[in-house]
């Protein structure tokens, strides 16, 4: 009967803790910058940068320098490569690229990080779906956003917006 109790107890304490799926440090996120043809939406073609975006990648090499990154992932696309590029040179971290189709493999490699933070380079409409899938709340981000920078720490599940 003791050996019942004890077992009960036990079930119940761990079904009562709180669930961490994964350790993760911090993973920051944010949209690639300004694309130089203007438009809003992903098309056939692959822009580069425009010169605001050039600007807001630098940017963000100031504000990110010092967060010791381990890791920076982005899609395959030009504008996410160059929106990290200048961090990335900076740190001597070469980025890894993971087509933005791959949402899973995506979240696995962040995931493969947990002591570590990371730095994601994605769209209006990745950023979002990456937060969701790492057990955060809903976000949104407008066809002409670039100035969010997300922070986001899983054990805890905190998500910290702020605007460069």
């Amino acid at each position: 009967m003791m050996g019942r109790r004890i077992t009960g107890v036990l079930f119940l304490a761990m079904t009562l803790a709180p669930s961490v799926s994964f350790a993760q440090k911090m993973v920051i996120l944010t949209r690639h910058a300004e694309r130089a043809d203007g438009a809003a939406t992903m098309g056939a073609s692959d822009p580069k940068l425009s010169a605001a975006g050039t600007a807001r990648a630098e940017k963000l090499l100031a504000m990110l320098a010092d967060a010791n990154i381990a890791a920076i992932f982005t899609t395959e696309y030009v504008r996410t490569k160059d929106t990290a590029a200048p961090l990335a040179a900076k740190l001597k971290v070469t980025p890894e690229i993971v087509a933005a189709a791959q949402l899973n493999a995506l979240i696995d490699k962040i995931k493969s990080h947990s002591d570590d933070t990371v730095f994601v380079v994605g769209h209006s409409n990745t950023v979002p779906m990456i937060i969701k899938a790492l057990g955060g709340p809903d976000v949104f981000i407008g066809d002409s956003e670039y100035d969010s920078l997300f922070f986001y720490v899983p054990a805890t599940k905190t998500l910290t917006r702020v605007r460069y």
